[in-house]
């Protein structure tokens, strides 16, 4: 299951509102507020939280998830095209 953290960070990722992301999920904006702001905790219900992860990946978003070294996280399936390369002399 995801966690808060995650769902801004693929908000960020994908640059998209929290309006927007209440509308490809079929949810309440103020369901997705009260998500976000709870940190680490866990709320809202599981069909819910499934609605959002489920409208994040179809955006485009990767749920990468905790193991005993790294933490949870998100990243885009698909790479940019196009990402400027910086070389460090």
């Amino acid at each position: 299951m995801i966690i808060p953290i995650q769902i801004r960070a693929a908000r960020a990722l994908l640059s998209i509102g929290q309006q927007e992301l209440a509308t490809l999920a079929g949810v309440g904006l103020g369901t997705v507020k009260r998500i976000e702001a709870a940190g680490e905790e866990l709320v809202g219900t599981a069909q819910t939280l499934g609605r959002i992860q489920r409208a994040l990946e179809l955006e485009g978003i990767e749920f990468i998830d905790q193991d005993q070294s790294k933490g949870p996280g998100v990243r885009l399936r698909k790479p940019l095209e196009n990402v400027p390369r910086v070389r460090i002399e």
